[in-house]
């Protein structure tokens, strides 16, 4: 078994035809790919490592797309990629034009379902499987759905829904003890306790065995040695699992490493047609000695080399990682600062924090909602809670944020990470809708700082200088500028006025640089004249900014959120109101952003440099 001869298979459907030894070839050879191909894209390693056998035995079982696999988060699905045809393109994995890091139906009909956000798959299989037995179609619905995602709280209202559902649901837990950081919290614990139980599925088929042997004479005798069984998983798992008391047959632990074990038990659970739940046990990592080691470093990796597993380019600054610094300084002088993260404690820099403040330090797993609402309880007994999460996670927490922490005046603050282009994780990741969501709600605040030190100066008057629900979003990355001084005093915003201008440039965050330097080039090289308007406090406006700025004859705005409900529009209605009948010229992003590189991405969408030095000239030259 080569690469050579998968590509030359017809997948999925030969995979039905390979013997156990030939599969387990294959999935060596699939690991082989997966690490070489990562350490040329970056990508999610570790988690894609740990379910091979898992997806394979899956397409050996079931028949895709006829049956219907949905992968919860969708990170994990490289090897189902290869399964189904995509090995050719593989190589352009999370690249412009290339296959996506994430399920997408518009890709191949055995995506049968867009992922890229946690705790969705059960419900969404849920509805599929309800839509099969409408159809009287005799398919299964899949949901894979790590323990990591089985924190999230739609997980739940999925298997509240499904066990009663009388369909052909299976829904597969694959258990690793990992999310991104290490799982946290009372379910965790009670998964792990029975993950360690893998002898209850043996002893059961065990009893089956029997069963099947022994003459059973008259329904009296049956039903002994049925209820044998059920004493027997009593002893082993002391009583019924949480999937059970929710109306799912479980079946499980199984070894989520061994091809055949997987097979039989996922022939079980097809066989019953009705709600169950496989149990299936995993390594993060598996196969690759770096990533099993260190699974967190290894979930989510840029470009690495394969001999030693370090990364290209490391660098130990970051957005994230400064935020979390800083954080962690100025909790030092006050005992009431609290961190709080949704499973992403490395990923927010927030681990500065709980290496000093244990005790003030919450991972509540990916569980956004709660996050916001248990901060807010946090806050009512006057705790000043700090709440890290990415951009495109928060808006889980769209209800939390307006009803648990707005309107009830509280004080704590958002760290709003990946906000912005966020490049080769696509659509499901980008971070462009936070502005437009949030300043829909009445009394926040929003600070977008363009450097480190910005950054510090907008964290430490969050904290100490406002009240209410205060938010600062920051880029994913670096910032390549030389630093400020630390001692400067930012300002909510200021202006760079050129002599004889009657043009304003106006923009904020990262592309605020983009804009300075562009008006710049356009002064030196064109002989434009134009003012240039840098947004530190982004919402709500300063009067006096918004008439100053209403008296240009044409404004130009760039920005790397989404146009509509933007802070573009919503200067564009004060400057109005306050007077304004000049030219309003507004650049941000429209519609659903594809993966790229985040240089590509400002370049398309007209917030590079060069992109809006043109875009100026043009319009004031009359060209």
């Amino acid at each position: 078994m080569n690469d050579i001869k998968l590509m030359e298979m017809n997948l999925p459907g030969d995979l039905k035809n390979l013997s156990f030894d030939e599969c387990r070839t294959l999935c060596k050879e699939i690991r082989g790919i997966l690490v070489r191909t990562v350490s040329r894209t970056g990508g999610h390693l570790a988690s894609n490592l740990g379910v091979v056998e898992l997806t394979l035995a899956i397409h050996r079982v079931f028949n895709s797309p006829e049956d219907k696999i949905v992968w919860d988060v969708g990170h994990q699905t490289y090897t189902h990629k290869i399964l189904t045809g995509r090995l050719d393109r593989f190589s352009t994995l999370r690249q412009e034009n290339g296959i996506s890091g994430f399920p997408k139906p518009n890709e191949s009909e055995h995506d049968s379902f867009v992922s890229g956000h946690s705790s969705t798959s059960v419900s969404v299989a849920c509805g599929i499987a309800e839509a099969m037995k409408l159809e009287n179609q005799n398919n299964h619905a899949v949901a894979v759905i790590g323990d990591g995602a089985l924190t999230g709280g739609l997980a739940y209202e999925g298997l509240n829904n499904a066990g009663k559902s009388h369909t052909n649901l299976i829904v597969i837990l694959n258990h690793n003890d990992m999310s991104i950081s290490r799982n946290v919290g009372a379910l965790a614990k009670y998964l792990s306790n029975i993950r360690n139980k893998e002898g209850y599925l043996n002893t059961k088929n065990a009893v089956d065995h029997v069963l099947k042997k022994t003459p059973v004479v008259g329904t009296p005798i049956s039903k002994v040695l049925s209820a044998s069984k059920t004493a027997i998983k009593g002893v082993v798992l002391k009583g019924n699992t949480i999937f059970e008391d929710l109306g799912f047959e479980y079946l499980g632990p199984v070894d989520g490493h061994d091809i055949e074990e997987l097979e039989n038990v996922l022939k079980t659970a097809q066989s019953m047609h009705k709600p169950v739940l496989v149990h299936v046990n995993t390594v993060k990592g598996k196969g690759y000695a770096p990533a099993e080691r260190n699974p967190g470093e290894y979930h989510g990796i840029s470009r690495f080399d394969i001999a030693t597993g370090n990364p290209e380019v490391s660098s130990s600054d970051s957005f994230s990682s400064e935020f979390g610094r800083e954080l962690a300084e100025l909790a030092e002088n006050n005992e009431k600062i609290c961190a709080v993260t949704a499973a992403m404690k490395y990923g927010t820099g927030l681990q500065f924090f709980a290496e000093r403040f244990k005790e003030r330090f919450f991972d509540v797993g990916i569980a956004e909602q709660h996050a916001v609402t248990y901060c807010a309880g946090l806050a009512g007994m006057g705790y000043l809670p700090v709440f890290a999460v990415y951009s495109s996670f928060l808006q889980r927490a769209y209800d939390q944020v307006f009803h648990d922490a707005a309107l009830s005046g509280i004080h704590m603050v958002l760290g709003i990470d990946r906000a912005g282009f966020v490049g080769e994780d696509g659509e499901t990741h980008q971070g462009l809708f936070d502005v437009s969501m949030l300043t829909s709600i009445p009394g926040i605040t929003i600070f977008s700082p363009s450097g480190y030190d910005e950054l510090k100066y907008d964290l430490n008057q969050a904290l100490n200088d406002y009240k209410g629900l205060v938010c600062l979003r920051y880029p994913r990355g670096r910032d390549c500028r030389a630093s400020e001084s630390e001692k400067k005093k930012f300002e909510d915003y200021t202006f760079e006025t050129r002599e004889g201008s009657k043009a304003l440039l106006v923009s904020y965050g990262r592309v605020a640089e983009n804009t300075r330097k562009a008006g710049t080039e356009l002064e030196n090289e064109y002989g434009i004249n134009c003012d240039v308007l840098k947004l530190n406090k982004i919402y709500p406006f300063s009067d006096e900014m918004v008439k100053r700025a209403a008296g240009y004859e044409t404004v130009f705005f760039f920005e790397e959120g989404m146009k509509n409900g933007g802070i573009g529009e919503h200067l564009m209605t004060s400057v109005v109101y306050e007077g304004f009948r000049g030219k309003y010229i507004l650049t941000a992003v429209e519609g659903f952003v594809k993966q790229a590189s985040v240089n590509s991405q400002m370049k398309k969408y007209g917030l590079d440099m060069e992109s809006i030095a043109e875009k100026v000239k043009k319009e004031l030259s009359g060209e």
